[in-house]
């Protein structure tokens, strides 16, 4: 597995570590032939997920606030949970010798999740 440690994943984005047959995944979806077959959709478990959504100070006349406090609204995705994604969407990288993804949140079809799955 790669280490995350290191990495730090921006904005509304997510880290995941695609999976190669889809027919069921570990989670027991299933998803029909006309899917795989598009390749329009793909799935993987999300490894690492980014701070969200940055939300625009209140007002400029707020100077009594620290410098460098951005505020966010977070992600509905979490570390562990199963993401089907559009791919057409993806940023494909390599890291350590194993094949990881790049989306934003919002080409995310679906997120399942289950407490059981090993957390990444």
């Amino acid at each position: 597995m790669v280490s995350t440690k290191n990495i730090i994943v921006v904005g509304d984005r997510v880290l995941i570590k695609p999976e190669d047959d889809l027919e069921k995944t570990n989670s027991g979806l299933y998803l029909p032939p006309g899917v795989k077959q598009k390749e329009k959709v793909q799935g993987g478990y999300i490894i690492k997920v980014g701070p969200g959504y940055p939300v625009a100070p209140e007002s400029e006349d707020e100077t009594w606030k620290e410098k460098g406090s951005q505020k966010y609204i977070s992600l509905q995705a979490k570390e562990g949970d199963f993401a089907l994604y559009l791919r057409k969407e993806a940023v494909e990288l390599e890291l350590d010798g194993q094949q990881l993804i790049i989306v934003p949140q919002n080409a995310i079809l679906l997120l399942h999740r289950d407490e059981d799955l090993l957390n990444f």
